[in-house]
Protein backbone atom coordinates (compact mmCIF):
# COMPACT_ATOMS: atom_id res chain seq x y z
CA UNK A 1 0.00 0.00 0.00
CA UNK A 2 1.29 3.28 -1.01
CA UNK A 3 -1.17 6.27 -0.43
CA UNK A 4 0.75 8.68 -1.87
CA UNK A 5 1.09 7.08 -5.27
CA UNK A 6 -2.91 5.55 -4.29
CA UNK A 7 -4.23 9.66 -4.92
CA UNK A 8 -1.51 10.23 -7.50
CA UNK A 9 -3.21 7.77 -9.50
CA UNK A 10 -6.13 9.53 -8.94
CA UNK A 11 -5.22 12.16 -10.05
CA UNK A 12 -5.74 13.89 -6.09
CA UNK A 13 -3.38 15.61 -4.16
CA UNK A 14 -3.16 15.89 -0.02
CA UNK A 15 -4.46 19.72 1.08
CA UNK A 16 -2.77 22.13 2.76
CA UNK A 17 -3.27 21.12 6.76
CA UNK A 18 -5.72 23.30 8.35
CA UNK A 19 -5.42 24.83 11.98
CA UNK A 20 -8.22 23.93 14.59
CA UNK A 21 -10.61 26.86 15.02
CA UNK A 22 -10.49 26.65 18.74
CA UNK A 23 -8.99 25.12 21.74
CA UNK A 24 -8.02 21.39 20.60
CA UNK A 25 -5.66 19.80 18.77
CA UNK A 26 -6.51 18.38 15.21
CA UNK A 27 -5.23 14.98 16.23
CA UNK A 28 -4.85 13.53 19.00
CA UNK A 29 -3.01 10.24 20.15
CA UNK A 30 -3.82 8.08 22.67
CA UNK A 31 -1.62 4.95 22.87
CA UNK A 32 -2.18 3.59 19.57
CA UNK A 33 -5.51 5.10 18.07
CA UNK A 34 -5.08 9.01 16.75
CA UNK A 35 -8.71 10.55 16.92
CA UNK A 36 -8.88 13.00 14.27
CA UNK A 37 -11.18 16.09 15.02
CA UNK A 38 -13.81 17.30 12.35
CA UNK A 39 -12.68 17.86 9.03
CA UNK A 40 -14.65 20.02 6.77
CA UNK A 41 -14.80 21.11 2.91
CA UNK A 42 -11.43 23.24 3.07
CA UNK A 43 -9.08 23.40 0.84
CA UNK A 44 -5.56 25.66 1.25
CA UNK A 45 -7.58 27.97 3.21
CA UNK A 46 -10.71 27.92 0.94
CA UNK A 47 -14.07 27.26 2.62
CA UNK A 48 -16.24 25.13 -0.41
CA UNK A 49 -19.67 23.43 -0.48
CA UNK A 50 -21.25 26.15 2.57
CA UNK A 51 -25.27 25.87 2.79
CA UNK A 52 -27.64 22.97 3.25
CA UNK A 53 -27.97 19.91 1.09
CA UNK A 54 -30.91 19.16 -0.98
CA UNK A 55 -31.18 23.21 -0.99
CA UNK A 56 -28.02 25.20 -2.36
CA UNK A 57 -26.01 22.10 -2.34
CA UNK A 58 -26.72 19.38 -4.24
CA UNK A 59 -26.17 15.63 -3.91
CA UNK A 60 -23.16 15.42 -6.05
CA UNK A 61 -21.63 17.85 -4.62
CA UNK A 62 -22.55 16.59 -1.08
CA UNK A 63 -20.44 13.60 -2.38
CA UNK A 64 -17.62 16.09 -3.22
CA UNK A 65 -17.61 17.87 0.23
CA UNK A 66 -16.98 14.78 1.45
CA UNK A 67 -14.13 13.29 -0.55
CA UNK A 68 -12.66 16.42 0.02
CA UNK A 69 -13.06 16.21 4.19
CA UNK A 70 -11.83 12.87 4.09
CA UNK A 71 -8.79 14.05 1.81
CA UNK A 72 -8.21 16.53 4.81
CA UNK A 73 -8.20 14.00 7.37
CA UNK A 74 -5.85 11.98 5.31
CA UNK A 75 -3.22 15.66 5.39
CA UNK A 76 -3.82 15.27 9.22
CA UNK A 77 -2.45 12.02 9.63
CA UNK A 78 -0.05 11.78 7.11
CA UNK A 79 1.34 15.21 8.47
CA UNK A 80 1.01 13.91 12.31
CA UNK A 81 1.44 10.33 11.99
CA UNK A 82 2.37 9.27 8.83
CA UNK A 83 1.11 6.67 6.27
CA UNK A 84 3.50 3.98 7.16
CA UNK A 85 2.54 4.43 11.00
CA UNK A 86 -0.99 3.20 10.07
CA UNK A 87 -2.58 0.15 10.98
CA UNK A 88 -5.87 1.12 9.52
CA UNK A 89 -8.97 3.32 9.50
CA UNK A 90 -11.73 2.10 12.34
CA UNK A 91 -14.55 4.42 11.98
CA UNK A 92 -15.77 7.38 10.50
CA UNK A 93 -18.36 9.78 12.31
CA UNK A 94 -19.98 12.10 9.38
CA UNK A 95 -22.08 15.18 10.39
CA UNK A 96 -24.27 16.94 7.59
CA UNK A 97 -26.91 20.09 7.42
CA UNK A 98 -30.08 19.82 4.84
CA UNK A 99 -32.91 20.89 3.51
CA UNK A 100 -36.18 19.68 4.76
CA UNK A 101 -37.38 16.31 2.73
CA UNK A 102 -33.57 15.86 2.11
CA UNK A 103 -32.32 12.06 2.54
CA UNK A 104 -29.14 10.83 0.72
CA UNK A 105 -26.86 10.72 3.41
CA UNK A 106 -25.44 7.72 2.61
CA UNK A 107 -24.89 8.86 -0.35
CA UNK A 108 -22.46 12.04 0.14
CA UNK A 109 -20.99 10.27 2.85
CA UNK A 110 -19.24 7.68 0.84
CA UNK A 111 -17.39 10.13 -0.71
CA UNK A 112 -15.62 9.64 2.22
CA UNK A 113 -15.72 5.80 2.44
CA UNK A 114 -14.52 5.66 -1.06
CA UNK A 115 -12.17 7.88 -1.03
CA UNK A 116 -10.28 5.92 2.15
CA UNK A 117 -10.87 2.83 0.15
CA UNK A 118 -9.57 3.44 -3.04
CA UNK A 119 -6.47 5.65 -1.33
CA UNK A 120 -5.94 3.52 1.95
CA UNK A 121 -6.93 0.36 0.22
CA UNK A 122 -7.76 -2.71 2.76
CA UNK A 123 -6.31 -0.36 5.78
CA UNK A 124 -9.46 1.96 4.62
CA UNK A 125 -12.27 -0.29 5.44
CA UNK A 126 -14.32 0.88 8.30
CA UNK A 127 -17.65 1.30 10.67
CA UNK A 128 -19.13 4.74 9.98
CA UNK A 129 -22.18 6.35 11.75
CA UNK A 130 -24.21 9.44 9.56
CA UNK A 131 -25.67 12.38 11.77
CA UNK A 132 -28.03 14.98 9.80
CA UNK A 133 -27.69 18.23 12.33
CA UNK A 134 -29.13 21.27 12.42
CA UNK A 135 -26.56 23.48 11.98
CA UNK A 136 -22.34 22.76 11.23
CA UNK A 137 -19.83 25.61 11.45
CA UNK A 138 -19.45 28.60 9.15
CA UNK A 139 -22.00 27.42 6.91
CA UNK A 140 -20.30 24.04 5.89
CA UNK A 141 -22.64 21.31 4.27
CA UNK A 142 -20.77 18.55 5.93
CA UNK A 143 -17.59 17.81 8.60
CA UNK A 144 -16.14 14.27 9.12
CA UNK A 145 -14.50 13.01 12.26
CA UNK A 146 -12.40 9.74 12.26
CA UNK A 147 -10.28 7.26 14.19
CA UNK A 148 -7.32 4.90 13.21
CA UNK A 149 -5.05 2.55 14.51
CA UNK A 150 -1.42 3.38 14.36
CA UNK A 151 1.71 1.10 15.59
CA UNK A 152 3.66 1.93 18.49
Amino acid sequence: MNPLENLKALNLELPKVSTPGGSYVSVNIRENIAYVAIQFPIHNDTYLYQGRLGDSITTEDGFKAMELCALNVLAQIQAKVGFENIVGLNHIDAYFQAADGWDESPTIVNGASELFAKVLEDKGTHSRAIFGVEKLPRNFSVGLTSTFTIKK
